[in-house]
């Protein structure tokens, strides 16, 4: 299993190759940052002309995490699309993939700071969930404790084999969690960053997603 397993709260959870979270004792798929759409929001706003294929990939690669743990609910933690007219205008392939991922289990839609979550589909739209012992929520806070948050994209650097890996990872102490983003398109902030270690415990471990996930210390929280 390409996952490492890790407790906050009392609640074990697992850190998947991915990027999405699991908690096996609920049947919760947690993921966070989608940006469904980005490509076209770009192109909208007169920028880059992106292959338009981010939608499809993200979606393919969330497909096979449902597949994998048959979750009884799913939470996507924010910004799933890049803005609210991307979730507006889906193409029917799109909201008929969604619909079918959400059949047959609870989906829940976490505000996050581009959108307000897709209001024309089903599920439910919070703006965080407390599911004891653990709250979810798009951004973190600063005190908080049992917290599942995504925003950040955090990623780490390693050295491996005389070069350098930088790949998108979790972040994680005894108080929280940081999802990395699973978009296709949505890039990532360095694990070093002042308000990453702000947030973080100088314990805080970040989990290297991937084919294999790599545990290191958090970039930045050593000594």
């Amino acid at each position: 299993m390409n996952a490492h397993s890790f407790t906050l709260a009392g609640a074990v959870l697992e850190a998947r190759g991915s990027g999405a979270l699991w908690w096996p004792e609920r049947r919760v798929l947690v993921v966070s940052d989608l940006h469904l759409g980005k490509s076209e929001r770009i192109a909208r706003e007169g920028g880059a002309m992106l292959p338009p294929y981010e939608t499809q990939d993200t979606l393919a690669r969330l497909d096979g995490e449902v597949a994998a743990v048959g979750p009884a609910a799913v939470i996507c933690l924010g910004d799933s699309f890049d803005d609210l007219a991307a979730s507006e205008g889906l193409t029917v392939a799109v909201s008929d993939w969604l619909t079918r991922l959400m059949a047959g289990r609870q989906w829940i839609w976490i505000e996050g700071n581009h959108d307000p979550g897709p209001l024309g589909l089903g599920g439910t739209h919070l703006a965080e969930l407390p599911l004891a012992p653990l709250s979810f929520r798009h951004i973190a806070r600063a005190g908080a404790s049992g917290e599942v948050s995504g925003h950040h994209h955090p990623k780490a650097t390693l050295r491996a084999g005389g070069r350098t890996v930088s790949r998108p990872c979790f972040l994680y102490d005894g108080d929280r969690v940081i999802l990395p983003a699973f978009g296709t398109y949505t890039g990532g902030q360095r694990s070093t960053a002042p308000d990453l270690a702000h947030l973080m415990r100088r314990e805080a471990l970040a989990v290297l997603i991937g084919r294999k996930v790599q545990v290191i210390p958090m970039p930045g929280r050593a000594g």
